[in-house]
């Protein structure tokens, strides 16, 4: 989401820029920024408002801490194919990539990832699963639910996957997407299975379940711009979707409400690829994002939420309220479980597809 000389940063400047990222980055402060004006790092993030997202909060104020400068390009949605195909062939088109939780996964257990080098000490306020030896998430994003306030009480709403079952209390026209993930744990949500309890995910309950809501499900949604343009048009009532195609509907001025109860939550964030002659400049870089000042600035871009919890500090309340890592939303919500996914995936899509056809 490098020359192998060793990058040193000026702590000054650091200090001056990123309010403090000296200590993240545990950088000595010998050369100054100059030092490094003929440095580049090439970055692969998933464009659209990523691009500028990540621009404001990373790319610019890095380059002006340390001189080193950051070109940005698009990554494929899922780039594990390039990852192994530039470590394989040792030629590299980019130094780090963002990758989610299952394209880390993939990666780690084919050993294609460098190390990042950074102690959770170094990075208080990070959640724990934000952190591994090989990876930094950066952003969290959020599978919810959302509803039309012109046809439910925004008071009373809908405000459960219960409820969301619940055809004859909350009427209206609904939409799942047609995908096993997620759509099993909010089948599993609506038959009383607490949300602490879901993994290993009850397989036979959760398609009881799903038997139960599958006449009442008007559209069974296949991309992002789908699901939002269903609950923005009002074609549907009710929908399960992810949280920032929701937020653009009603930043756009649409009735919809989110709904963060019993919510899924993912993480994405910056992966190096293994023996890349630039993985120094790389671990600065990933390092320099951890920063909680940092994080509060994408925000403003992108309805994802900060791993570092302290990044709340400097987020307005009304956009704050907005993003899937406050502090009131993500007590009611848990982590997709990407482990179970990535051992059941193949199988339990199969099993969907047959499912939704029969």
């Amino acid at each position: 989401m490098t020359s192998n000389k060793r990058i040193l940063i000026d702590r000054r400047s650091l200090l001056k820029i990123g309010g403090g990222l000296g200590v993240a980055l545990a950088a000595p402060a010998v050369f100054t920024r100059s030092a490094f004006a003929a440095e580049t790092l090439t970055v692969a993030d998933p464009g659209g408002p990523y691009s500028p997202g990540y621009r404001k909060a990373f790319y610019d104020p890095f380059e002006q801490a340390t001189g080193i400068k950051v070109i940005n390009v698009a990554r494929d949605a899922e780039p594990t194919a390039q990852f192994r195909a530039m470590v394989e062939t040792q030629s590299y088109s980019w130094d780090v990539c963002t990758l989610t939780l299952s394209a880390r996964d993939i990666l780690e257990k084919r050993d294609l990832l460098e190390p990042i080098n950074l102690p959770a000490a170094d990075v208080p306020g990070l959640m724990p699963d934000a952190l591994t030896e090989l990876w930094l998430g950066v952003d969290v994003y959020s599978t919810i639910m959302a509803y039309r306030t012109d046809h439910f009480d925004a008071a009373n709403g809908p405000s459960s996957w219960a409820d969301f079952w619940n055809v004859e209390k909350f009427p209206g026209r609904r939409a799942l997407r047609k995908n096993p993930i997620d759509t099993l744990e909010q089948a599993l949500l609506a038959d009383g299975v607490p949300i602490a309890e879901l993994y290993p995910l009850d397989i036979e309950r959760a398609y009881a379940s799903l038997e139960k809501i599958k006449p009442y499900v008007d559209v069974w949604w296949t991309g992002g711009a789908q699901s939002s343009q269903l609950i923005q048009s009002g074609e549907v009532d009710l929908i399960a979707l992810w949280n920032a195609r929701a937020q653009a509907v009603i930043d756009g001025g649409a009735p919809v409400k989110i709904g963060w109860n019993q919510g899924l939550y993912s993480i994405e964030g910056w992966g190096i690829p293994k023996g890349s002659p630039r993985a120094d400049i790389a671990r600065q870089f990933v390092k320099f994002c951890a920063d909680p000042k940092q994080q509060a600035l994408f925000t403003e871009f992108l309805a994802y939420g900060p791993t570092n919890l302290k990044a709340y500090e400097h987020i307005p309340a009304e956009r704050a309220a907005a993003l899937p890592t406050s502090e009131a939303n993500l007590k009611v919500m848990t982590i997709a479980r990407e482990d179970w996914w990535s051992a059941n995936r193949s199988e339990m899509t199969e099993r969907f597809n047959a499912w939704i056809l029969g």
